[in-house]
């Protein structure tokens, strides 16, 4: 007979309890505690060989993606801000344990310096650069366009769209044909919350500079695509990302019925980066639980 696993229950329908952290949160004071993959994906030799370096790879989707890439057979580099240092520990430790090479890059990609930084660090430690992973995110919910701070909403666009068109432009020197860029967009970007006004128009950013850029690189064999999560349980929701009666039932809305976990992201962004992808460029791969991504 064939293990079938049902989607619903492949892991657990979660009711977290309400909780709040400090922004930016940390995977270590979560509960209950999402799943990076650490006891479970088993890697496949599918990125043999790559240097890559992922935004935000400390914890939440972003620590998931590491420790994927790690066990596929890459090296990672890891961009952080600072006060989450207790859980990037934990994720160059999975790296090494996976026999790769791990860098820590702790600092804020708000700034231009830190954006540049990163990726020459980066390109000394490893020997070069082949897959860029854009995932770094700032989400602080708010009551209504009326009730953001200007000072808050430059934060989001400088930690998302400022960050990830900074990386990449300073990545684009040293990717070869065959390298990957990929961005973290979101179901909002398709169904933005009137709580996540300014959060919603980053991740639509994101998705459109991956498709134009998509377009700019196609012809030099470097390909671009995006990746739009759906209601996924990480550090970000409790540290401001939600409000807290959207904290309790997390996720319990979309069409399978449980938010998702860091670890079932993991596959879209080997996949991506991947040569069994050579021919997709210019996507936004949906991982939603079933709301529907145009």
């Amino acid at each position: 007979m064939t293990d079938m696993r049902d989607p619903r229950t492949l892991h657990p329908k979660i009711d977290p309890p309400k909780q709040t952290q400090p922004h930016p949160g940390l995977d270590a004071e979560l509960e209950p505690k999402g799943d990076l993959g650490l006891d479970t994906y088993q890697g496949n030799g599918r990125l043999k060989g790559r240097k890559a370096l992922i935004t935000g790879g400390d914890s939440g989707i972003g620590a998931a993606v590491a420790i994927a890439y790690a066990r596929e057979g890459a090296d990672v580099a890891i961009a952080y801000l600072p006060e989450e240092e207790p859980d990037a520990e934990k994720i160059i430790q999975a790296i090494e344990d996976a026999g790769q090479k791990a860098l820590a890059l702790p600092g804020d990609l708000q700034e231009l310096a830190q954006c540049e930084a990163i990726v020459e660090k980066t390109v000394e430690a490893f020997g070069g650069l082949d897959i860029l992973v854009n995932n770094a995110s700032r989400q602080i919910w708010h009551d209504g366009i009326g009730n953001i701070p200007d000072d808050d909403f430059d934060a989001t666009m400088k930690s998302n769209i400022y960050s990830s068109y900074r990386v990449t432009k300073a990545a684009l020197p040293h990717l070869k044909p065959g390298s990957s860029i990929i961005f973290t967009s979101s179901i909002q970007a398709y169904e933005p919350s009137p709580h996540l006004l300014d959060y919603a128009m980053t991740k639509a950013a994101m998705n459109n500079l991956s498709k134009g850029l998509a377009q700019q690189l196609a012809p030099e064999g470097i390909r671009v695509n995006a990746v739009a999560p759906g209601p996924v349980w990480t550090p970000l929701q409790p540290s401001h990302g939600q409000p807290q009666d959207k904290i309790e039932g997390f996720g319990q809305h979309a069409p399978l019925g449980r938010a998702g976990q860091p670890a079932e992201l993991a596959g879209a962004y080997v996949f991506l980066a991947s040569d069994e992808a050579s021919y997709v460029m210019g996507e936004t791969l949906g991982v939603t639980g079933g709301s529907p991504t145009p």
